[in-house]
């Protein structure tokens, strides 16, 4: 299979329409058609059952939706990195950190302090992102170095080193009946009424079914708490940063939060191996 192929087939899935994904393409709608056909011919099986109404994924076509997204992310990484290699070996290219805008805040900073001190630091680039978007930049080669936050990040395929495990709280409007308690339960958490989990987008920009709002990034998250729209459970760390108008309550039965920097197993980088040095050192 070609990547071509397989972007192809990506955007047919991830549209469920020919017509969108030929528009996202940028190619007309006949030459992607007879591209998934061949697709289909080569791989033996069908891979999209076509109505006159409707485009819907078989099993089969899941399955390559699911590894054509590991391949391309592969294909785009090898770019990346390669590209990033060929700077540094000229001195021009620093190190990437992607981090999840608001979390950690205080863990990065002394992070970032104790690795400028290192007689040999170059250039961190620190890449705020949004829930879960610092895994994809990880694995895609956008980013050298990440922190992520085990069990909601998933670290796997990655070499990983502890740096701090915290309780969670549930975080409230400031005039909420329980925001002064000294401890919540996850199931009173669940029946909380008009308060729900918003929901964020997957990968493909679509959200999960669900009765909570759809959110796009922290300051839409915390606005929609404090007008008692939805609540929301994070660390301990974030409570110190909390506007005025939120309240955070610990979750006596939330499992623990940790906060692992990964990177690639397969990298040769010594800034990625002294910014991890510098990261268990604090």
């Amino acid at each position: 299979m070609e990547t071509r192929e397989l972007r192809y087939f990506v955007a047919v899935a991830e549209e469920l329409h020919f017509g969108r994904a030929a528009q996202r393409l940028g190619i007309a709608q006949p030459p992607l058609s007879r591209a998934i056909h061949r697709l289909e011919r080569r791989l033996g099986a069908r891979l999209l059952e076509r109505t006159s109404r409707a485009v819907a994924l078989t099993e089969p076509g899941a399955v390559l939706l699911r590894e054509a997204r590991a391949a391309l992310d592969a294909v785009e990484a090898a770019e990346r990195r390669t590209r990033r290699a060929a700077l540094a070996a000229t001195g021009q290219a620093g190190v990437v950190l992607a981090a999840k805008a608001g979390a950690s805040t205080e863990l990065l900073a002394k992070l970032l302090d104790a690795y400028a001190a290192e007689p040999d630091a170059v250039t961190v680039d620190l890449l705020l992102c949004g829930i879960g978007e610092q895994e994809r930049m990880l694995r895609d080669g956008r980013a050298d170095v990440a922190l992520l936050h085990l069990p909601y990040d998933a670290a796997a395929g990655f070499d990983t080193e502890e740096l701090r495990t915290e309780s969670q709280v549930v975080l409230l409007p400031a005039g909420h009946p329980l925001a002064g308690r000294t401890g919540l339960r996850m199931a009173e958490v669940a029946e909380l009424p008009g308060l729900p989990l918003p929901r964020w987008p997957a990968r493909d920009g679509t959200y999960p079914e669900g009765r909570g709002p759809q959110v796009r990034d922290h300051t839409q998250l915390y606005e929609l708490v404090s007008l008692g729209r939805a609540c929301w459970i994070a660390p301990e760390s974030s409570r110190p940063r909390l506007r005025d108008d939120l309240a955070a309550v610990p979750l006596l039965d939330a499992p623990p939060v940790t906060t692992v920097i990964a990177w690639p197993p397969h990298s040769r980088s010594l800034a990625v191996a002294g910014l991890v040095r510098a990261a268990t050192r604090g």
